[in-house]
């Protein structure tokens, strides 16, 4: 029997996507960016992104079925993600997607959008459960034990800024484009990462938790300092903030991923195995120090490619398919959520409110 072909959707930030799978193949996926409309404001706009996505929605879905050679008939079930993120996105992807279905007459299954990055190692490469999954985006940042589709063990994450959004603002400081990640890494590759000295973090306390935002202090008061000395900032200055910022990233996640992998080995897994996703994924040169942490313990690193690492539909289609083999479905009531954790029984990373946990 053939697999299920699931219509994936996601609108939780600034890309508007969808995706159609059938099983681990993916026959489509459809990213529209939103970078131009957010630039002149150096960052996402909670108002502008709501609004575009409303506005791209139909048009991805409609190019996503045109490139896998399918029509909305073909559809076995449509999978959305119903959060975290910013609640206008979601929401306009759970409202449509709960009209495709209530249409269609198929399932509709909401997915988590943090389990739709902790489970594309099981896409791109079929890792087995259990495997320890580095969450490093924009908005998270997390160390997983991924046990299965719904069942996840937090042993740390950031308890500030996560590291996509410290990428951000540094390139903010540093006067070089959104978003921040592409651009530090960029400039970094010219600079010297040993001219700036920045702190790395919590690495004097033990556990797996971790901060960002006192690097991001850090490099505001070295430029400030360069900017008085000297009455502004060269290209090789940037250059040099930039490889000393990333630097310090690296290091720090290296470190806190030698002593997740410690915990995790602990268990003794049958086929242990580490995976990192999320927008900072791309980042060669932490991809590069936990490949080198995996080569000296001998356990396996994957990364998906660069296109599954940011945020995507076939990884929402992908989780949802995991899902709709379980027979966790969701109904008409399903809501848009801007806070979902992914481990409930863990205490929350950054407080909570009414709306609950945030992380």
């Amino acid at each position: 029997m053939n697999d299920p072909l699931i219509l994936g959707l996601e609108s939780s930030c600034d890309d508007t996507a969808a995706a159609v799978l059938r099983g681990r193949q993916i026959l489509s996926s459809v990213v529209m960016g939103q970078a131009e409309l957010h630039a002149a404001f150096g960052g996402v706009v909670p108002e502008i992104a709501a609004r575009a996505h409303a506005e791209k929605l139909d048009l991805a879905i409609e190019q996503a079925l045109a490139d896998a050679g399918v029509t909305l008939r073909d559809i076995d079930a449509v999978a959305v993600t119903a959060g975290p993120g910013l609640i206008g996105g979601v929401l306009s992807g759970v409202m449509m997607a709960k009209g495709l279905a209530a249409g269609l007459g198929k399932p509709l299954i909401g997915v988590n959008h943090l389990a739709g990055h902790a489970l594309t190692p099981r896409l791109t490469d079929g890792l087995a459960f259990p495997y320890l999954m580095l969450l490093v985006s924009g908005g998270h940042c997390q160390f997983l034990i991924v046990r299965g589709p719904q069942e996840f063990t937090r042993l740390g994450g950031t308890i500030d800024d996560a590291p996509g959004e410290a990428f951000d603002k540094t390139a903010r400081l540093l006067g070089l484009p959104q978003p921040g990640g592409p651009s530090v890494e960029q400039a970094a590759l010219c600079g010297d990462e040993k001219r700036f000295r920045f702190p790395r973090p919590l690495l004097d306390r033990p556990g797996c938790d971790l901060s960002f935002s006192g690097l991001k202090t850090a490099l505001l008061r070295m430029r400030d300092q360069i900017v008085a000395d000297q009455g502004g900032l060269y290209e090789q200055d940037r250059a040099d903030l930039s490889a000393g910022f990333q630097a310090a990233v690296r290091d720090v996640l290296a470190e806190k991923t030698r002593r997740a992998l410690a915990l995790y080995l602990a268990d003794a897994p049958e086929a242990p195995a580490i995976a990192i996703a999320g927008g900072v994924a791309a980042n060669t040169a932490i991809r590069g120090a936990l490949q080198a942490i995996c080569d000296e313990r001998g356990v396996r690193f994957t990364a998906p490619p660069l296109a599954l690492c940011t945020d995507n539909a076939a990884m929402i289609a992908y989780a949802g398919g995991e899902l709709l083999a379980l027979g966790e479905l969701s109904d008409m009531a399903l809501t848009a959520r801007p806070r979902w954790p992914l481990d409930r029984n863990a205490a929350p990373l950054l407080g909570s409110g009414k709306k609950g946990a945030k992380a």
